[in-house]
């Protein structure tokens, strides 16, 4: 797969777990030739609209998002629209990230594992959250009943939550979107989770910025393009 497709098959990826998340909230948004565009405000975190190709246009995702309160925002995939014009603010910038099909090279993670009940995606989320409540309900039941959303924890031998990521598993690639470790775990071992979970036939994506895209490009990642989150002031 060349870097023009992967990226292209990873933004649409992305949009497909927004998506996942949304639906569990009981707000699935619309995929539209150029763009996925959300008419209710998402869920914390999560953008109201994603750009899908190089050629989408302000319109494009600003037609189907609700502006009538302040807070939506807009993933532009491509980096390549100003929203400045319309009110909006840049929110920060980052890197997509790709990895090649195969298996991972790095050392297993031992204690990683599916989470496949709600009482250990609430114990998972708690953890990603560190422990806010608020931010923890964000990871609701009914994405464990979603075929392409596995989410994986790496315990220690008593139990406790060290880390874990959420897989989206896609046809041709997996995306691997909100890892994270806990205490002095390091991001290595999260990684090494994440990918050992991750079907070794077709390529790993996600985006990740600053300390977290340096632990990425450690663990097999390179570089496929940037992208820009912009906030609705």
């Amino acid at each position: 797969m060349i870097v023009s497709d992967v990226l292209g098959e990873a933004v649409r990826n992305n949009a497909a777990w927004c998506q996942a998340m949304c639906r569990a909230h009981g707000l699935p948004g619309t995929f539209g030739p150029r763009a996925w565009t959300n008419g209710g405000r998402t869920p914390l975190y999560y953008p109201d609209a994603v750009t899908l190709t190089e050629d989408a246009t302000a319109e494009d995702v600003l037609a189907g998002i609700d502006r009538t309160t302040p807070g939506a925002s807009v993933k532009d995939s491509f980096a390549r629209l100003d929203l400045a014009s319309e009110g909006f603010r840049l929110l920060f910038e980052a890197q997509w990230i790709h990895r090649p099909a195969g298996p991972s090279d790095l050392p297993v993670a031992a204690g990683h594992r599916p989470v496949r009940t709600p009482a250990e995606l609430a114990a998972w989320a708690l953890a990603w959250s560190d422990g806010d409540a608020e931010e923890a309900a964000l990871f609701r039941p009914e994405l464990l009943d979603d075929p392409e959303t596995l989410v994986v924890a790496g315990y220690a031998v008593d139990g406790r939550i060290l880390g874990g990521a959420v897989l989206s598993v896609g046809e041709r690639v997996t995306g691997v979107s909100n890892l994270f470790t806990t205490g002095d775990t390091d991001s290595a071992h999260a990684w090494a989770g994440a990918l050992a979970a991750a079907p070794a036939d077709r390529p790993v994506v996600g985006y990740e910025s600053g300390d977290d895209l340096t632990a990425a490009l450690a663990a097999g990642f390179t570089t496929t393009g940037p992208l820009r989150v912009w906030l609705d002031a």
